[in-house]
């Protein structure tokens, strides 16, 4: 891991490596994925199927994509009880959260014959893609599902590849039913996000569709993007911790390697004041890796993507961290939430020593489905705003609507758009 002295130059080279990460610089796989995504779309299942046995080695056809009843009450039997009573907790928390950020329709109607308003419509099918593999993540399938279950979304459609056998992790299946799900399907990906956005005869067509994935997945999101609605273009995990001399070494160390584990291209950084902190941290850091089972990723993840930057003042590491604009930001400083306030870009703000990401990650309630590559100055967490859609209402009585006529025809005349004028003027043709 590099410990670095912050300069202009050095963030300005360590922004430009950040950003290589970035799914939009992986252009080499876009044809390919561009070839999947246009057969599923003119073939329907038959590219469903067919991919599907190349990629997982499983030959589906149109009994055996849908999950069935049955099959997710064999999953409740095989999972731990103790893991369900731990998922249930958490997605009470996530639940509770979510429901606060509720947002309802509302009208303001005036005495001169007026109102406006706005609409709030949950949206009718979504499409959730849960990523498959040698490991299960329950943790992204109650982020993906909560928010939009309670903002109403009638159907929400979620997709993870099989294995061989054509079983999905039942820790998966179970965490899906507690969260909400409607339908589970057995397709993962590039095939299956353009079967969730052109549909396909086993395969219903969803209005947007949320989830992480690799490489093939994202950039297939990309693809579709515009025939159906998308999350984001989700790029490899990061973590930024802001700290002094005050931070815990050990602490810090720890939280740098829970997110630099995920894979080689996730990125760990502390912006720190104290050389000293730095140091201590890069020491823990050797130790725990003689410890960690994921000894080779978390190596090559720092090698390429983990800093030590030293700041010569607290403002100089809080404009760093703004800068980078992290997927989770942690801030381990005396005054935690005086630097909080200065933070302007961050997908996930952890604040204080025992605020560590993973607690965000599984079990808090905020949503763990984030910004990255930079994104956070523009892109907010994955919430229940994802899952809604407005319409603006207006209505005037025509003796609100006189008063204003002649300026609305002057207006549209002034952009040479006769028929909007016309369209006002006839309301008002008697009365001349």
């Amino acid at each position: 891991m590099k410990i670095v002295q912050l300069e202009e130059e050095s963030k300005k080279d360590i922004l430009n490596q950040l950003l290589k990460r970035s799914p939009n610089h992986y252009g080499s796989y876009m044809e390919q994925v561009q070839k999947i995504v246009d057969e599923v779309k003119e073939k329907g299942d038959e590219a469903l199927f067919f991919y599907t046995k190349k990629f997982d080695g499983f030959s589906l056809d149109e009994e055996t994509i849908k999950v069935t009843e049955e099959e997710i009450k064999k999953a409740y039997e095989e999972i731990d009880p103790s893991l369900l009573d731990i998922m249930q907790k958490a997605l009470k928390n996530i639940r509770e959260y979510h429901q606060k950020q509720m947002q309802y329709s509302w009208f303001d109607s005036k005495p001169n014959g007026t109102m406006l308003g706005q609409k709030v419509t949950p949206l009718e099918t979504v499409g959730v893609y849960v990523p498959g593999g040698k490991a299960s993540y329950p943790s992204s399938v109650l982020m993906n599902i909560v928010p939009a279950q309670v903002a109403g979304v009638k159907n929400i459609v979620m997709v993870t590849p099989c294995n061989k056998d054509g079983k999905i992790s039942p820790v998966t299946l179970v965490a899906a039913k507690e969260a909400g799900v409607t339908q589970v399907y057995k397709v993962g990906g590039a095939q299956a996000i353009a079967g969730l956005a052109y549909g396909t005869k086993s395969l219903p067509k969803v209005d947007k569709i949320v989830g992480p994935g690799n490489i093939y997945v994202a950039l297939a999101k990309k693809a579709v993007y515009g025939t159906v609605s998308i999350d984001s273009i989700a790029g490899p995990s990061e973590i930024l911790v802001l700290a002094d001399e005050s931070a815990n070494p050990r602490f810090v160390a720890a939280d740098l390697l829970s997110q630099a584990e995920h894979d080689e291209l996730a990125s760990a950084i502390l912006v720190t004041t104290s050389e000293t902190l730095a140091n201590e941290v890069a020491k823990e850091i050797e130790g725990f890796l003689e410890q960690l089972p994921r000894k080779e990723i978390l190596e090559k993840s720092l090698e390429q993507f983990g800093y030590l930057l030293i700041a010569k003042t607290l403002d100089e590491a809080i404009d760093t961290a703004n800068a980078i604009a992290s997927e989770h930001l942690e801030i381990v400083t005396k005054n935690p939430f005086e630097v909080m306030m200065k933070i302007q870009n961050a997908g996930a703000i952890f604040i204080g020593e025992y605020s560590s990401e993973p607690l965000g990650d599984y079990f808090a309630g905020p949503n763990h489905v984030l910004p990255t590559n930079g994104t956070a100055k523009f892109f907010s967490p994955l919430s229940v705003d994802d899952f809604i859609k407005k319409s603006s209402i207006i209505y005037y009585s025509k003796e609100a609507l006189e008063p204003i006529q002649k300026d609305i025809i002057a207006f549209a005349e002034a952009e040479q758009l006769t028929a909007h004028a016309n369209s006002i003027r006839v309301r008002f043709e008697e009365e001349e």
